[in-house]
């Protein structure tokens, strides 16, 4: 019986753990910075400058940077779909009162949801030793966002709620894009 359990630990830590080999995914690191850098540039085409108006209502949200730093790829790569997954959320409700191109929305949207199902398809979760530092970082994350969606509904998704939510989406992919440059 002891055998047995054994077998059934070794079989389960085997079937969890991470294997990128696909060539589409040793291809990722580079994917990713191109579909960074477009998700980058219709960020900035769908909406206008700044407005002004809005800079009373700047709040920072602190981004839990530490998630973006750990040893190994696989982590990095499971932070930043989580993260991909989150702005994709954010940017998909309530944007009646955001003054956005539609068109350029919805290129943005699909964009990340194709980075989404990319990442998900090379990055499988591990989930040997380093199982806890990454369900820190995922609550560290879900804490982020969730600070940005309560000031979304503490705003009533006004026009300044939305302006100053992009421009921290913006800073989110920057730093995506600064650490993909590393791997």
């Amino acid at each position: 019986i002891m055998n047995a359990f054994g077998l059934i630990q070794i079989g389960l830590i085997l079937s969890s753990t991470t294997i990128i080999s696909s060539p589409q995914c040793n291809h990722l690191p580079l994917q990713q910075r191109k579909v960074i850098e477009n998700s980058l540039r219709l960020l900035d085409k769908m909406g206008k400058e700044f407005p002004q108006q809005c800079l009373r209502d700047k709040m920072s949200f602190r981004f839990p940077t530490q998630v973006l730093q750990p040893r190994q790829k696989e982590t990095v790569g499971v932070a930043i779909e989580e993260i991909l997954q989150h702005i994709f959320y954010i940017f998909s409700k309530n944007l009646t009162l955001a003054a956005w191109d539609r068109t350029v929305l919805d290129q943005f949207q699909n964009a990340l949801y194709l980075q989404i199902e990319q990442l998900e398809a090379c990055v499988i979760e591990k989930h040997t030793q380093h199982c806890w530092s990454k369900e820190v970082s995922r609550l560290k994350l879900r804490k982020y966002f969730r600070k940005i969606d309560c000031f979304l509904k503490d705003k009533q998704h006004d026009l300044c709620s939305w302006e100053i939510s992009r421009a921290e989406m913006r800073r989110c992919l920057q730093l995506i894009d600064k650490v993909t440059r590393k791997l």
